[in-house]
């Protein structure tokens, strides 16, 4: 799906990617990390036919800089950065569904998973929107149609715990149909949503490797939470991740999406001094709702 051949790129005095041999198939969700220089975003814009480049790059079959129109039917790309757009939200809907074939209705659906209502906001423009609504938006119109590549620059940096699990649950939908390019600077943000990890450092790959694909990108853990003590800063950090006090500040439940579970622990470390006790269970998420309905 992706082949990459001695990739070579250079701007301004500097080699941003050296000779990069790369080989990508159907099924594979690949991390792509490394630090800020090390040539992921060249790497991508080689991808998306946005740089001229020394060096073979083939999507789908074609050359993405000689047939861009073509490839980038294929390929569904979330920015890091939302563009500056103006254009109102239902009209770069409805824009990018006829360059794709797409139907505008499915990325409304999907939008609405992630929890923006296309709808209501059909008439403001992209700018104005929120930095989350912005990415729901970009992750709709790429997940919204069917696509044979994903590339993603940090998809879920501006996302609410909630949405993140639901992102996850729509790349659990496409992952053995797509190749998925997963782009982040931090390994422990993907490590959970990936079967094989690439790091670059100064334009070169340093690490290629496959890695443990035991985790269902749809599954959600059940977490039961105990302090020593209530805590104001805790109360509203762990509220954002929707859970819901069920002794008095004492002890808190809820669910967090499996993909996301190093994302959480990491969370709550900050305060472990406060946590007596801590249980996380993988579980159904419609049991453990309806658990909590009866004993609310």
């Amino acid at each position: 799906m992706i082949q990459i051949r001695n990739l070579r790129k250079r701007l301004g005095r500097r080699d941003v990617l050296q000779g990069l041999d790369l080989e990508i198939t159907r099924g594979q969700r690949v991390a792509l990390i490394g630090s800020n220089g090390a040539g992921k975003t060249t790497l991508i814009r080689c991808l998306l036919g946005e740089y001229t480049r020394d060096g073979d790059v083939s999507l789908v079959g074609r050359d993405p800089r000689r047939f861009r129109t073509e490839v980038l039917r294929h390929v569904g790309f979330v920015p890091q950065l939302p563009p500056p757009l103006k254009m109102p939200v239902g009209q770069l809907i409805r824009y990018v569904s006829s360059l794709c074939g797409a139907h505008s209705d499915h990325i409304a659906e999907v939008a609405a998973r992630l929890g923006f209502d296309a709808t209501r906001f059909r008439h403001q423009p992209f700018v104005r929107l929120s930095g989350g609504q912005k990415q729901k938006l970009l992750i709709a119109t790429a997940l919204g149609r069917d696509t044979d590549v994903l590339i993603l620059d940090e998809p879920a940096a501006n996302l609410d715990p909630e949405a993140r699990g639901t992102f996850f649950e729509l790349l659990a939908e496409r992952q053995k149909d797509a190749v998925m390019l997963i782009s982040s600077h931090r390994l422990d943000e993907v490590a959970a949503l990936v079967n094989r990890v690439i790091e670059l450092d100064q334009g070169k790959v340093v690490l290629d490797d496959l890695v443990a694909d035991s985790v269902d990108l749809a599954s959600r853990l059940g977490c039961e939470i105990h302090l020593t003590r209530p805590e104001k800063a805790f109360a509203k950090a762990i509220g954002a991740w929707g859970f819901v006090d069920v002794d008095h500040g004492l002890a808190w439940r809820g669910t967090v999406a499996g993909a996301d579970r190093l994302r959480f622990l990491g969370m709550l470390s900050r305060y472990a001094a406060l946590i007596a006790a801590l249980e996380l269970r993988e579980t159904d998420e419609r049991t453990l709702h309806s658990r909590e309905t009866a004993n609310a």
